[in-house]
């Protein structure tokens, strides 16, 4: 029997005791993030002309992201860590498909995906355990197939860790996130950082990559 890394089970604890909180903050966000939106939209574009299968919204959270795809017209999944969570997801959008699962360790056949959206999910991973990530990345996507990233940039300053609100998490300077992806044989389409709104305190990294 194996066991999951310790940061994995409290990561999973710690979104437990919030989840509905979380819930309600993030109701509504997109709403308020034209930039975001766009590079979602345009990841949705690659998706659909590349025509290569279903999207997983891995660390899907309460399910908001993974209904916003589906509305991309895109057919969308979420996995999640967190039990309470993927009980609020599927409470709140019954026609979506939402599994407790690791991003680590995907119970999915490979190859099968067109897509993988990771939106702020591989923060609170290690800087040293989030290569094999990527490689999971790339097993599930098809030849051809999408990845977006969404996560807290370092503005300049080496990989840092910081008090987020539910478990420690890591910001990333882009080019190092962008170098693990190309080890994992992903391709850089492009990338936007958009700076921190008035309530927020990080830039926000966005990068949008194809599996070789």
């Amino acid at each position: 029997m194996t066991t999951s890394p310790s940061y994995l089970s409290a990561t999973a604890e710690a979104y437990d005791a919030v989840a509905v909180r979380y819930a309600d903050f993030a109701r509504g966000y997109l709403a308020q993030v034209p930039l975001d939106r766009a590079i979602l939209a345009a990841f949705a574009e690659f998706v659909r002309a590349a025509g290569a299968g279903a999207v997983a919204e891995l660390g899907c959270g309460p399910g908001q992201m993974t209904a916003h795809l589906r509305d991309l017209e895109l057919d969308a999944f979420g996995v999640d860590l967190s039990p309470a969570m993927i009980d609020l997801a599927r409470q709140a959008y019954p026609d979506l498909r939402f599994e407790v699962g690791s991003m680590d360790a995907l119970d999915l056949a490979d190859g099968t995906l067109g897509g993988v959206v990771s939106w702020y999910s591989v923060i609170h991973t290690p800087p040293e355990e989030l290569p094999p990530y990527f490689a999971e990345f790339r097993r599930v996507l098809a030849p051809g197939g999408h990845l977006l990233l969404a996560f807290f940039e370092s503005e300049g300053d080496p990989v840092t860790a910081f008090d987020h609100a539910v478990a420690t998490a890591y910001r990333w300077p882009i080019d190092d996130l962008a170098g693990l992806a190309y080890e994992a044989e992903f391709v850089e389409i492009g990338r936007m950082l958009r700076e921190p709104r008035e309530e927020e305190r990080f830039r926000r990294g966005h990068l949008l990559l194809r599996r070789q």
